[in-house]
């Protein structure tokens, strides 16, 4: 599989940007993310792929190739928290993996990629697709254009959870395919979970997510239900910490989070129907929320499209869709520690900054929108070198035109981005 998708993206012809030695961006003004506040304009001076130095003003650099950033706002490159880099949500979702393969899915992905990156997020952790690994090792040998990538690869289940993979299939199907087990993704009992974790270590993976809870677009009545033992989650946890994993928890359900924070998760991803309860544990356990209001929104808008959906999803789509940005509201007046994710896939690639607008409009501030993408993002990822604008960071920026603080619409807006101190976007591109 490797060797295929390997040939596939030789294949594509695409103009990847090259790095200047020294860059000076003259930023009219800048997100300070450790801040959360603007500092006004500064010169950030880039060496290859990282950050020298952050200069008040308008700043001459000698030998520098000087990008005029006048009128732009420049805050370090965007994280999306969870993504799904090797699909998008369309109507013929259920039915495309019984006619197309991985390559179908992989070449699609490219655009997926780009958008992405182009948008403004130059870093995503991928929560569940097989794709994503192989994706991951191209965009970093400057194959194809992209974010960086953290992949979860095969989400851990079990039997008949969200993420079973002969959910939906007929007896016949069923057969063929065998039972599902660690390999694929799906355990019972603590040593499979430990197996399936180790198998994603042989997979490549880069972290573990779990499917705590019933979900949204799988076939399966409930999605809420609590799908493993607190036993299973704290083996999988463990086993994930010999590794240097962390480990992200789907649950939209109440009793499924808390066994998930209980067990030690890092993050809790889309958390709809959590209780008062759940969110002062998650603040007393340090356990971060991903609660993905993009996702919500478009699964609620779509559910109301006949045959958009199998007739078994959409009351779970219109349930969490109409639910989670009251929970947002409640969890964020609550104080508890928030990071930014989509679930892009089941929304549209190269949207993701909608989610910014989301939570403004849930009550947060732009600025502590912006900080969830940034270094909030980061602490979740246990990264230390992307998120902020500062020596040292990678060269990771991305701008837009005005004041992001004052209009979070601006985020739509993208006008430049850098990734590893290459020019991926710039204006008038």
């Amino acid at each position: 599989m490797r060797l295929r998708l390997s040939l596939i993206a030789a294949s594509i012809v695409l103009a990847l940007p090259a790095h200047a030695a020294t860059t000076a961006l003259q930023c009219g003004d800048v997100f300070d993310a450790a801040k959360g506040s603007l500092i006004g304009a500064q010169t950030i001076v880039i060496d290859k792929d990282r950050i020298t130095s952050v200069q008040p003003g308008k700043v001459a650099v000698e030998g520098a190739t000087v990008i005029d950033l006048a009128g732009h706002t420049c805050s370090p490159g965007w994280i999306d928290l969870h993504v799904h880099v090797g699909q998008e949500s369309n109507p013929q979702s259920y039915s495309e993996g019984f006619r197309l393969d991985d390559v179908d899915f992989a070449l699609r992905a490219t655009q997926y990629t780009r958008r992405t990156v182009e948008a403004g997020f130059t870093s995503v952790r991928d929560l569940g697709g097989t794709i994503a690994p192989h994706l991951r090792d191209a965009i970093n040998a400057g194959t194809i254009p992209g974010p960086r990538i953290y992949a979860a690869g095969k989400s851990i289940a079990t039997t008949g959870g969200h993420a079973d993979p002969t959910n939906g299939l007929n007896n016949t199907l069923s057969t063929l395919m065998g039972p599902p087990g660690p390999t694929e993704g799906v355990i019972n009992g603590v040593d499979a979970a430990r197996q399936a974790v180790r198998q994603r270590y042989k997979d490549g993976s880069d972290t573990i997510k779990i499917t705590a809870t019933g979900g949204v677009l799988s076939y399966a009545r409930s999605p809420d239900a609590p799908q493993f033992t607190i036993e299973e989650i704290r083996a999988i946890v463990e086993t994930a910490k010999d590794y240097g994993y962390t480990v992200a928890a789907h649950a939209h359900g109440d009793v499924g989070m808390r066994r998930a924070i209980e067990g030690g998760v890092t993050s809790i991803e889309h958390g709809t129907f959590m209780s008062e309860s759940t969110m002062r544990l998650m603040k007393e356990k340090g356990t971060w929320w991903v609660p993905t209001l993009s996702a919500g929104r478009f699964v609620g808008e779509k559910a109301l499209i006949d045959g958009y959906y199998p007739a078994i999803v959409r009351p779970k789509a219109i349930a969490v869709g109409t639910q989670i940005m009251d929970t947002f509201r409640r969890g964020y007046a609550a104080g508890v520690p928030i990071a930014f994710g989509t679930d892009a896939g089941v929304s549209p690639h190269g949207d993701n900054a909608r989610e910014f607008e989301f939570m403004v409009e849930g009550g947060m501030p732009a600025n502590v929108a912006l900080q969830t993408a940034t270094v909030n993002a980061a602490k979740v990822l246990g990264v230390s070198d992307i998120g902020q604008i500062a020596p040292g960071f990678r060269a990771d920026v991305v701008a837009v035109p005005g004041n992001p603080v004052e209009n979070i619409s601006l985020t739509r807006k993208v006008d430049f981005v850098m990734k590893d101190g290459a020019v991926v976007k710039q204006p008038g591109a």
